[in-house]
């Protein structure tokens, strides 16, 4: 009976990721049609330029940051599987809203609605995935691989839906795109496992003893640096650089002005290296300490950095030297990847003691809108003064700053969380003395 019981459970959490990939790739397909419809409309209004489009990803993650603790809160004293299906609706409708007039006013609400819906979901299933995987650690790092797979299969198909969907039916491929976050949520609230809510106050009590914990708090700005990387270059900013008129000599800048479509493909690519490289995580974060993860994660970034800084001065390359180039850097992508399991296991570790879960997870969102909102902003200011060169200034600045918070994990007394690999568990030490994991 327990047997079929955690069976239906895994079931459950499956088909609820799958839902969670298909409203990425509505997610992501609309923030590639942002920036294409942006780019078009820039022809003919010339109000609207590149520092709008990052303004309006930083009032999405903006109102993310703000949604994401309230709804992590929810998570712990309401049904996770309301909350995720609202979430996705409010997501549609910010969808469908972008698009009905050519307003500022509609492009921010817009945008506000969706950083909302996004809050709504990602907070209660993190928390659902945490509470599911409490009695298998090491089943809890596969899970949030796949978590992470289940985000990056959605941005892969998502950058190619929406340039596609903006070729076929222009403006109208905003309706198409809502139509599917709707039926999302209307998948999430079935298939969500129907666990009872801890209630009001154990959800407040939760709160505050996550934000009194010292790993979470020094986990925290790790987070908010690494996530500022991806408001640089998941914001609509990129699509505008590699879609308008090229204003440098830079090999990426306007690529793909007269095909906007290709930028769909480019996207694909990137997902797919990345989302390769999470998958080859879930079978070794198991089996690794979670600290060297983390470190090897952020080096492999800078790494990058440096690779597309070179291919984006190889206008004199032949292109067999740009290919080797190409697949160098995907395999720096690959190894980056890994940060984000790592770090999301970490945290689900640390709280096994704790409760709190979706405050935890809320909290988590909450960074993460943060840090895209500065990274969303930085793009605009560095993408009009270096366009492509600009958005990689500031992933290593973002980087390198990450690289050094990251070692506050490894420092003693801080609290230790690691996996066992020859015992499949994790361990939490949380002492003054702690000098790591027990092996």
């Amino acid at each position: 009976m327990q047997l079929e019981r955690h069976t239906a459970i895994r079931g459950r959490l499956g088909i609820a990721l799958v839902a969670h990939a298909l409203l990425r790739v509505s997610g992501s397909a609309d923030g590639t049609l942002v920036g294409l419809y942006l780019a078009d409309l820039a022809r003919t209004h010339s109000w609207i330029q590149v520092g709008l489009t990052g303004l309006l990803g930083a009032t999405s993650y903006g109102a993310e940051l703000v949604a994401s603790v309230p709804m992590g809160l929810a998570a712990d004293a309401l049904s996770a599987r309301v909350l995720m299906a609202f979430g996705a609706f409010t997501s549609a409708m910010g969808t469908a809203l972008f698009a009905t007039a050519i307003s500022r006013p509609l492009f921010f609400a817009s945008r506000i609605l969706q950083g909302a819906g996004a809050a709504g979901v990602t907070p209660p299933l993190l928390a659902v995935l945490a509470r599911g995987t409490q009695q298998a650690p090491a089943r809890r790092a596969r899970t949030m691989g796949y978590f992470e797979l289940s985000l990056f299969s959605g941005l892969a198909l998502g950058g190619l839906v929406g340039s596609e969907l903006w070729s076929h039916l222009r403006w109208r491929a905003f309706g198409a795109l809502a139509l599917v976050s709707a039926v999302c949520a209307g998948v999430l609230f079935i298939a969500a496992p129907r666990a009872s809510a801890p209630g009001t106050q154990s959800a407040w009590r939760g709160l505050r003893v996550v934000l009194a914990d010292r790993v979470v708090r020094r986990l925290a700005p790790v987070w908010l640096s690494v996530n500022a990387i991806v408001g640089l270059w998941l914001g609509p900013a990129l699509v505008f650089l590699l879609t308008e008129a090229p204003r440098s000599r830079q090999y990426l800048d306007g690529r793909f002005v007269a095909a906007p479509n290709r930028v769909g493909w480019l996207l694909l690519g990137y997902a797919v290296v990345f989302a390769t490289g999470v998958l080859l995580w879930t079978l070794v974060l198991p089996r690794v300490r979670l600290y060297a993860a983390l470190r090897t994660s952020l080096l492999a970034m800078l790494g990058v950095c440096v690779a597309l800084y070179v291919l984006n001065h190889s206008e004199s390359w032949n292109a067999t030297s740009r290919a080797a180039l190409i697949v160098g850097t995907a395999v720096l992508i690959m190894i980056e990847s890994g940060f984000t399991p790592a770090a999301l296991t970490w945290l689900a570790a640390s709280l096994d003691p704790l409760g709190g879960k979706g405050a935890a997870m809320g909290i988590y969102s909450m960074l993460l809108g943060s840090g895209a909102v500065v990274g969303s902003l930085l793009a605009g200011v560095l993408g009009a003064a270096w366009q492509v060169d600009g958005l990689l200034l500031g992933t290593v600045l973002m980087a390198l700053i990450a690289l050094v918070l990251v070692r506050r994990l490894a420092g003693r007394g801080n609290g230790q969380i690691d996996v066992a690999p020859e015992a499949g568990v994790l361990l939490v030490q949380r002492g003054r003395n702690s000098h790591g994991p027990t092996r």
